[in-house]
């Protein structure tokens, strides 16, 4: 049987599940294919990310594949939130006994009520850093009033983003009314005014540039679908090939953010472009695999490929996959379709958040005449 060395540590300000073994086919593509699974070429070991339940998950899956699992430190701390850019210096307490199983009865309750894993993630992350900080107190103990310290003492003292310190009124919200059955007044505590950010948008110039840049068919066709049909990350990497509709001329993205499926019109110059990268690359379920048409393409290969499709082109902004479908949603406004029609398309449920992209469109703001011109 063969034995694999796991154990915990940072990687890169989050906390990781780090796996080691000795050289095999079946065992690396099985960790391969797991969710979030990275290779380090620095420490030359597999690691995935950590949570409360990943060690009995690996467990169980390893032992089904004839693997036994040991652990090589114990699990005692908790993993810090990626998004609050942790330090291996945090001096947050250890989280104690009582609250490890809370979360774990909070994260029960939301996969019962089929949660998205990406919001699990989110909630139980924030609920976790709450009560670390808080050592040792009770539950029971919480009151509104350590929402108030929590907020003054570690968000604002650390300078974490507004959103962060709503996620956590709204982690906690949720744990005390799901877990401890206890009304908690969040409504009483001050919450950061929502910052109004305007999205990063692209030139039509600087996407053909981007588009353009790379050489492998497959990577073209991903940036490529990326922009034309407005799409998220996770959306792309979704797709299978029967949700390419060419008779209709529309990609069908199922279950979205928010579980929702719509539709996205497919222009004949992407549809001939698929049509090639099909011949080329000939997949088999998804519609973009990874090496050796193993599972979903990869992530991070994925922000990779846009990295060097962006250097290629020699911008010099930091543009991200979440440009590309800023920048479709613009373009569109400007050359004339209606905000109901890009709502629709982008799977916004408020057309608000379709309404942004008129603060960046340029069609009426050129029309504007400084009056500097006229002195």
């Amino acid at each position: 049987m063969k034995n694999i060395e796991m154990e915990h540590g940072l990687h890169k300000n989050s906390m990781r599940l780090f796996l080691k073994f000795s050289y095999d086919q079946k065992l690396v593509e099985l960790v391969k294919n797991l969710h979030g699974a990275k290779w380090s070429q620095s420490k030359r070991v597999w690691h995935v990310p950590y949570d409360i339940e990943m060690p009995d998950k690996l467990k169980l899956l390893f032992n089904e594949h004839g693997a036994e699992l040991n652990y090589v430190n114990e699990f005692m701390e908790l993993p810090k939130l990626q998004s609050l850019k942790a330090k291996p210096n945090d001096a947050l307490p250890e989280a104690s006994a009582e609250h490890v199983e809370k979360l774990k009865a909070m994260m029960s309750w939301m996969r019962s009520r089929r949660y998205s894993e990406s919001t699990i993630a989110t909630y139980t992350d924030a609920m976790k850093t709450f009560l670390r900080f808080f050592g040792d107190k009770s539950i029971s103990d919480i009151n509104n009033d350590d929402v108030v310290t929590f907020n003054n003492e570690y968000v604002l003292k650390n300078r974490f983003s507004s959103s962060f310190q709503n996620q956590v009124v709204n982690a906690i919200k949720l744990f005390f009314r799901v877990v401890e059955n206890k009304v908690m007044e969040t409504e009483k505590v001050h919450r950061p005014k929502r910052e109004h950010v305007l999205p990063n948008v692209l030139s039509k110039e600087e996407i053909r540039a981007i588009l353009n840049a790379p050489r492998n068919i497959k990577h073209k066709a991903m940036l490529s679908l990326i922009y034309s049909c407005g799409l998220r990350r996770s959306e792309l990497l979704n797709l299978k090939l029967n949700d390419i509709d060419s008779k209709r001329g529309v990609v069908i993205i199922r279950k979205a953010k928010g579980k929702k499926d719509r539709v996205a019109p497919l222009s004949d110059k992407i549809l001939h472009l698929l049509r090639d990268y099909f011949v080329a690359c000939k997949p088999k379920e998804w519609l973009f695999e990874g090496q050796g048409g193993k599972g979903q393409y990869d992530e991070r290969s994925l922000a990779n490929v846009l990295k060097q499709a962006v250097q290629k082109s020699k911008i010099t902004k930091p543009v991200s996959l979440h440009w590309l479908r800023h920048s479709y949603a613009t373009h569109l406004l400007e050359n004339g379709t209606d905000l109901r029609y890009i709502q629709e398309i982008l799977g916004h449920s408020r057309s608000r958040t379709t309404e942004i992209y008129t603060h960046v469109s340029d069609n009426s703001i050129r029309k504007v005449m400084s009056p500097f011109d006229n002195l």
